[in-house]
């Protein structure tokens, strides 16, 4: 389907995964075998990241998932997503609501993000500094420390979780250069429209993220009629993958409460 790669595995009630920005789907493989058990769970590469290919002309990554879904046959569907694919997931629920029975984010509110603390937005701007300067490993060096959080710092996260980080952040920013057009298309107004979004939101937050990426998360939750937070300790922007039992347990418990059939 135009370039983009997905997994498709298991049976049931549609289960979707999102990654974050400059990941893929690897960033779920503490998940997908076990959810598979009980679930079709369906995890794409977005447009330009792991193996889909780079956009070739304007898009909106909410359009490109609803049209894998309803290619699929899969929804309505529970999104689950993490920082950009957070933000793609509410994207969805907002511009595709009849797809979506249910919305998990981590690390993001919506997809239009704001920033105050100062830990943050000085590593974003180092960060940003660094791709524009077409800094490869500059860029995957400053992706790191903004994943690893203010408290943690990149030597604190476990050595397996940095090496995946690391190789699916690299082979990811290698396929684009620094002067490459942003095609993307932003979704506009999400957090005064997100607040109409009525099936349930759940935010999972690692306690040692950004407070800024935890404030959005929350905030979320709280604006929607069925929302709901939680933290997991001891784990920064990427909790699926450096606390996977606690949050395989969290989500599996949002899926008995909220799906019938599960």
């Amino acid at each position: 389907m135009n370039g983009i790669f997905w997994t498709d595995q298991g049976s049931g009630r549609p289960l979707v995964l999102l990654h974050g920005g400059f990941l893929d789907h690897h960033m779920w493989d503490d998940q997908i075998p076990v959810f598979a058990a009980g679930h079709r769970v369906i995890a794409p590469d977005a447009r330009g990241h792991g193996r889909s290919a780079n956009a070739a002309e304007p898009y909106r990554q909410t359009d490109d998932l609803a049209a894998l879904l309803r290619r699929l046959g899969a929804w309505p569907a529970t999104l689950v997503g993490v920082s950009m694919g957070a933000g793609i997931a509410v994207d969805t629920a907002i511009e595709h609501p009849d797809l979506v029975s249910a919305v998990v984010v981590s690390g993001a509110g919506t997809s239009e993000p704001y920033y105050s603390d100062p830990w943050t937005t000085r590593e974003l701007a180092a960060w940003q500094a660094a791709m524009g300067a077409g800094d490869l490993c500059g860029s995957v060096e400053g992706f790191m420390t903004l994943s690893a959080g203010p408290r943690l710092g990149p030597d604190g996260l476990d050595p397996e979780v940095a090496r995946r980080l690391r190789a699916m952040a690299g082979g990811t920013m290698s396929k684009h250069t620094a002067g490459e057009p942003n095609l993307l298309v932003p979704v506009r107004d999400t957090w005064e429209r997100a607040a109409k979004i009525e099936v349930p939101v759940l935010a999972i937050s690692g306690a040692l993220d950004s407070p800024d990426l935890v404030g959005m998360a929350e905030r979320l939750a709280a604006s929607v009629p069925h929302g709901r937070a939680v933290t997991i300790g001891d784990a920064a922007h990427h909790p699926n993958m450096e606390r996977p039992a606690a949050y395989n347990r969290i989500l599996a418990g949002f899926l008995r409460e909220h799906l019938t059939d599960t």
